[in-house]
């Protein structure tokens, strides 16, 4: 078994068509974005989801160029490719708020004045014992107590309680 490459060269040469490469990238970084657009938003976490996306497949594209691809710059033109759509999308998404609302979930209200939406609670797949839960990891006990909650676009449950006044 040798320690060293025989052909420094075939560790940096293209097999794949760059266009491929790059076509891939963009197709899968999209088709997944669409997929986490559809689940609830407490599926991806504390995360943004283009974020997860993001991380998800650079990870994949280093693991591809440490053995799947046949060069290093395959990978490297994943990664490109992949860094490149993420902050054209970023950008595009501070500028555009259509787009902006296309990207990133729009807050989803659960509770309003003590009372929770129990259809927005099902949209979520938030049950009634994860809302308590949310509560008291707020120091809330009593849902009364709650003037506003909503699932944030990253998942977050924030929450507002009401005044001594209200």
């Amino acid at each position: 078994m040798p320690l060293l490459p025989s052909d420094w060269g075939e560790i940096f040469a293209i097999q794949t068509p760059v266009a491929e490469l790059m076509v891939r990238s963009v197709v899968l970084y999209l088709g997944i974005l669409v997929l986490m657009r559809i689940l609830p938003r407490r599926s991806g976490g504390e995360v943004a989801r283009m974020d997860l996306i993001f991380m998800l497949l650079i990870a994949q594209g280093a693991a591809g160029a440490f053995g799947d691809y046949t060069s290093v710059t395959e990978g490297m033109v994943v990664i490109l490719t992949l860094v490149s759509l993420d902050y054209l999308l970023n950008m595009l998404s501070f500028r555009f708020p259509a787009i902006e609302r296309l990207v990133s979930a729009p807050p989803v209200e659960v509770v309003r004045d003590g009372v929770g939406n129990r259809s927005n609670l099902k949209r979520e797949f938030i049950t009634e014992e994860e809302l308590a839960s949310y509560l008291r990891q707020n120091g809330i006990t009593d849902i009364s107590q709650v003037k506003l909650a909503v699932v944030e676009g990253k998942g977050k449950v924030s929450i507002i309680t009401r005044d001594a006044r209200d």
